[in-house]
């Protein structure tokens, strides 16, 4: 009988936490470039005659392909071909829309370049910038995808049995940087100033080429860390994941389907998710009709909700890994959700109050992911774990995509004239009492799956309660 190697690769701190480290990196220029257009949202109204509807289609935009079945080859691919193979073409197809995205926002584009006649043939209540960059980000949104599965299938390959929520949390605190960064200085990196009379000042395209250049970056980081996955798995004896991902078989999503907690939790993934990121879309616009203040100190609030879940995410994976209790944690994190939208929905906003709502959201945004991701591995097994994850995340681009599209829509039916008004040069504000009631509405039903499957996982035993960590 062969012996196994008494010590591998993922045995040693400092080495998976290296790894972690650089796949972390390439999700943090994932999300700026995700997140970096949110801030200009009104100079995108003015500049480019992008209302509301416009800009919840384009925001939608990213999760269009992946809802088309995308996601689900992505979780395939990764299964059968391995993580090297798949991050690195997720990465380099992160690159390659998110450059569409680029030029379709260029002044060139706008003033008739290449391919401006043809995008402004069909759709004609979309500009034919908004067209191009939606496109452009449906395509990135094929590359982040598959790279945040793959992502968090090699997480699981390095710290499972050790500090796996832990470096769930650390992955995603460190990712999350990117939208704090976004948030906080995109307006100033586009030079964002309101001049008076209607007028604001301003190049977005100064933003967009930081963006493609933090893609860049977390393109190298990923292929820097194939050389350790490579070396990780010739320690590895066969029956390790290699073997596991040349034993899976299509047929065996007709298993993950038939899996009743796999349902409850991406029920509830679809729900939270939904209510946080198409947020984060309209948050900083929101802030500056509800409170009346500039897109870059709104941006500044609003990045306090990344901020938050960045200093408290890898806490909560720690006592999930530690104490366990991970279907209580979702159900908290799903209440604190409806509580802060309840907030800016119902309460007389100001300054004070926006920051403390933020927080709490971030609160929420820090307990039901770290407990989410690491929960899936209890519930699926590993040999279609990607395929496992990349049905989640498809489930969830299905929200992802439709509701920015519905608030944009939600939006301009109930401020009827603020659009033309505000292109015509003059004061409007848009009422968000409707929208936020809608996001706190998802926070309410997210609760009530929590329940269910917690009692799910007291009835099939499949231990979200207990800890992660074997010692």
């Amino acid at each position: 009988m062969t012996e196994k190697v008494s010590k591998i690769l993922s045995d040693s701190m400092a080495a998976r936490w290296t790894a972690l480290i650089l796949i972390s990196l390439t999700m943090l220029g994932a999300y700026f470039f995700v997140d970096m257009i949110a801030p200009l949202q009104k100079l995108l109204e003015i500049n480019r005659g992008w209302n509301p509807s416009t800009y919840g289609f384009f925001s939608g935009s990213e999760y269009m392909l992946n809802v088309l079945g995308f996601l689900i080859i992505s979780g395939i691919i990764l299964d059968k071909t391995g993580i090297r193979f798949t991050g690195l073409t997720a990465t380099a197809v992160m690159v390659a829309g998110g450059l569409i995205k680029l030029y379709g926002l260029t002044d060139y584009f706008n003033d008739g370049g290449f391919g401006f006649q043809f995008f402004n043939s069909f759709l004609p209540n979309l500009p034919a910038t908004a067209k191009v960059a939606s496109l452009g980000y449906a395509i990135f949104g094929i590359g982040v995808e598959m790279t945040g599965i793959t992502v968090s299938k090699t997480i699981v390959k390095w710290f499972k049995g050790k500090e796996l929520a832990l470096a769930m949390g650390m992955e995603m605190s460190i990712a999350r940087l990117g939208a704090s960064v976004a948030f906080f200085f995109s307006a100033s990196i586009a030079g964002y100033k309101e001049v008076g009379d209607g007028i604001i000042e301003g190049n977005l395209m100064n933003t967009a080429y930081v963006g493609i250049a933090f893609l860049c970056i977390g393109l190298l980081t990923f292929l820097v860390y194939t050389f350790m996955d490579k070396k990780l798995d010739k320690q590895l004896d066969a029956g390790s994941e290699a073997a596991s991902e040349e034993e899976f078989k299509v047929s065996d999503i007709k298993i993950i389907f038939s899996n009743q907690g796999f349902w409850l939790i991406s029920l509830l993934c679809v729900l939270f998710y939904s209510g946080v990121f198409p947020f984060l879309k309209y948050a900083v616009n929101m802030m500056q009709n509800e409170l009346g203040i500039s897109a870059i100190v709104a941006g500044r609030i609003s990045g306090l909700l990344p901020v938050g879940a960045i200093l408290i995410t890898p806490l909560i994976g720690y006592i999930y890994d530690r104490k366990g209790k991970g279907a209580t944690m979702l159900i908290m994190g799903a209440g604190l959700l409806m509580i802060a939208h309840l907030v800016f929905a119902l309460a007389p906003l100001s300054v004070p109050l926006a920051v403390f709502a933020i927080i709490i959201l971030g609160i929420a945004f820090s307990l039901v992911p770290a407990a989410l991701w690491s929960s899936v591995p209890k519930i699926i097994e590993d040999r279609y774990l990607g395929t496992g994850y990349g049905l989640i995340f498809w489930i969830q681009n299905i929200g992802l995509t439709i509701f920015p599209m519905l608030i944009g829509v939600v939006l301009n039916a109930v401020n009827p004239g603020v659009s033309e008004k505000l292109k015509e040069g003059l004061p409007a504000i848009y009422d968000y009492t409707i929208p936020m009631l809608l996001f706190a509405f998802l926070g309410f039903l997210a609760c009530i799956f929590g329940f269910i499957l917690k009692g799910m996982d007291a009835k099939k035993g499949y231990g979200l309660e207990l800890p992660n960590r074997k010692e």
